[in-house]
């Protein structure tokens, strides 16, 4: 079976929270996606656990504000980057690379003083892409063509 590559870092889409782009870094030392949230709060509706939540999808930046919603799967605990425990909640949601969607679990973080609001752990990655740490944005970015386009592009003519 051949896999598609994908670089360090890529952009991303979570389309089912509203988020049209965020910058997530392709994590293999990770197990578990992570996502920046704030204001976590746990609800229960038509009998079903679910969370909301809000999002910075942008780096280094407080805006804009996404307000989101998916169904909470439970909680974990976490060993963060640091090497802290932490009790994290854990949602499933479709992710969309370049025209790839499947659904992912991911934790909820907060990683707003982090380089990255979104980590792809190698949950999401296995048996769909592999990772070539020499090269970023194979898919693209927000309003660019990306690589395997321009690929496509030229052998179509």
């Amino acid at each position: 079976m051949d896999l598609m590559t994908v670089g360090w870092r890529e952009w991303v889409s979570l389309p089912e929270l509203g988020v049209e782009s965020i910058k997530a870094k392709i994590d293999t030392g990770a197990r578990t996606s992570a996502l920046h949230a704030f204001h976590a709060k746990p609800f229960v509706q038509n009998g079903q656990q679910r969370i909301r939540f809000g999002v910075h999808p942008v780096q280094r930046h407080r805006q804009p504000d996404v307000l989101c919603e998916a169904p909470l799967i439970g909680e974990r605990i976490v060993i963060s980057s640091n090497g802290q425990h932490e009790l994290r909640f854990v949602i499933t949601t479709m992710l969309r690379i370049g025209a790839y969607r499947w659904p992912i679990e991911m934790t909820l973080a907060d990683r707003d003083q982090m380089g990255f609001r979104m980590l792809l752990g190698r949950r999401a990655l296995a048996g769909r892409f592999l990772v070539d740490p020499g090269t970023s944005f194979k898919f693209g970015r927000p309003g660019r063509e990306s690589e395997y386009q321009q690929i496509r592009r030229r052998h179509r003519r």
